[in-house]
């Protein structure tokens, strides 16, 4: 593709549908010269970016630094966690000869964020952001005597980063004991349980408040409600999250106010005094509780599905509003949204959470993509002989668009019901109504 002197070169990297959806939005920008993306084998990518190909694998990082000088990419847009807590973002932000390059997504000391819980509930207290109760272990029996203390069991959390999996909510003191012993005696998190944060269990309607921060200016996006536990009912094991839908309903413009006033503007604050490099996503957890929204946990990057439904209902140039975060401009640009609903629902293997069965045929996607405002994203599929398979645990995300939510979710489960792979699990309640209480 010719690139004209108003164009720029992006490369994405992440392979999800969280990626997919950002990739689908960058390339109906005009301003868009070429989309390059680390993780093409990613069918859904594949038919949107050119393909890193270079190894950066193992010590070889500088290869993707020189990779960018040589395609002359303009910005990079990171998507998933973990990249963000190994430092890529500072790392990619200078050119080979020094110069800087634009990066959505924060510093390695912005992504602690999220990468370690304990920091992030230091910075809370430190802010006076209202949040859980809660202490932190690296001894498991410290941890037990703390827990037998309680009177109601406390959530347990690996306070490192564990693909949103990491959080464990039990009903009784024998099951939060229990999750205490799986995360630090049986190392069922790895690392990333090497310390756990046990904290109060907050009850009341959990909303996810996402905004754009570029360093001095913050963005408040509509509210998405994100549907974690694997079955019906928010029943079942947490997951990375089983469905969403935008907007939520449940702020009101006077809670949207507090939440921005009392969280995002705090913590932002903070890292501007502690001068930490942040510019991408400001995601918070938030639990709306009888006294007042408490924060459950922080988040710098997208959600996944959240993204889905919030880039599903954005009017504005993808392109433009990514590069405006990063380059600390985002008070120059008007940002619209729809006024429509989106929901997403996601498809997942057999045995997911724990473990995903991989390597089943796919049929439908091309009959669900026919209808109305459906977008189909690919999370863990594989394409191999014009066969589509699945390749991991979530699958696909299927989003509508509506202008009521009824509608939206309607056509998203429209989708779901046309597109099948053996023991395709899904929950059918994502953005149903709740049942009056008898």
């Amino acid at each position: 593709m010719t690139t004209t002197s108003d164009q720029i070169n992006v490369l994405l990297i992440g392979g999800g549908a969280r990626e997919h959806a950002l990739a689908q939005a960058i390339t109906k920008s005009p301003k868009l010269g070429t989309l390059y993306a680390t993780h093409t084998q990613n069918p859904g990518i594949e038919t949107l970016a050119q393909p890193v190909d270079i190894d950066y694998q193992n010590q070889k990082f500088y290869r993707l630094i020189q990779f960018c000088d040589q395609k002359n990419i303009h910005l990079v847009v990171i998507g998933p966690e973990e990249p963000l807590a190994q430092g890529w973002a500072d790392k990619l932000s200078k050119k080979a000869d020094g110069s800087p390059r634009l990066v959505f997504g924060p510093s390695q000391n912005g992504a602690k964020l999220e990468a370690d819980k304990a920091y992030a509930k230091q910075i809370m207290r430190a802010a006076s952001i209202p949040t859980a109760e809660g202490k932190t272990f690296r001894d498991a029996d410290h941890a037990d005597d703390y827990m037998n203390t309680r009177d109601e069991p406390f959530v347990v959390k690996a306070t490192g980063l564990a693909k949103g999996k990491g959080v464990i909510v039990p009903n009784t003191t024998e099951e939060a004991l229990d999750a205490i012993d799986q995360i630090l005696r049986k190392r069922a998190f790895g690392d990333a349980g090497n310390e756990i944060l046990v904290e109060e269990k907050l009850k009341g309607t959990e909303v996810s408040v996402l905004a754009l921060y570029d360093g001095k200016n913050i963005l408040v996006l509509p509210p998405c409600q994100d549907h974690k536990r694997l079955l019906n009912n928010d029943q079942g094991p947490n997951t990375g999250g089983m469905g969403a839908f935008c907007p939520s309903g449940t702020l009101s413009d006077e809670l949207s106010r507090q939440i921005e006033s009392e969280v995002l503007v705090p913590v932002a604050d903070a890292l501007r005094r502690d001068e930490i490099d942040f510019k991408g996503v400001l995601y918070a957890g938030i639990m709306l509780t009888p006294g007042g929204p408490k924060v459950l946990e922080f988040n710098v990057r997208f959600g996944d599905p959240e993204c889905q439904p919030l880039l599903a209902l954005l009017q504005t140039d993808a392109l433009e509003l990514l590069t405006a975060t990063a380059a600390g401009t985002l008070d120059k640009i008007d940002v619209q949204f729809s006024n429509d609903h989106a929901v997403t629902v996601v498809l997942a293997t057999d045995g997911y959470p724990k473990n995903p069965k991989i390597g089943d045929v796919i049929t439908g996607i091309e009959q669900a993509e026919k209808l109305e405002a459906v977008h189909i994203h690919h999370a863990a599929t594989k394409l191999t002989k014009g066969d589509l398979y699945t390749n991991g645990g979530r699958v696909l995300s299927i989003t509508a668009t509506a202008p009521t939510q009824d509608q939206a979710r309607d056509r998203a489960y429209e989708a779901a019901d046309l597109i099948n792979f053996k023991d395709k699990q899904l929950r059918t309640d994502i953005a149903a109504p709740i049942p009056a209480k008898v």
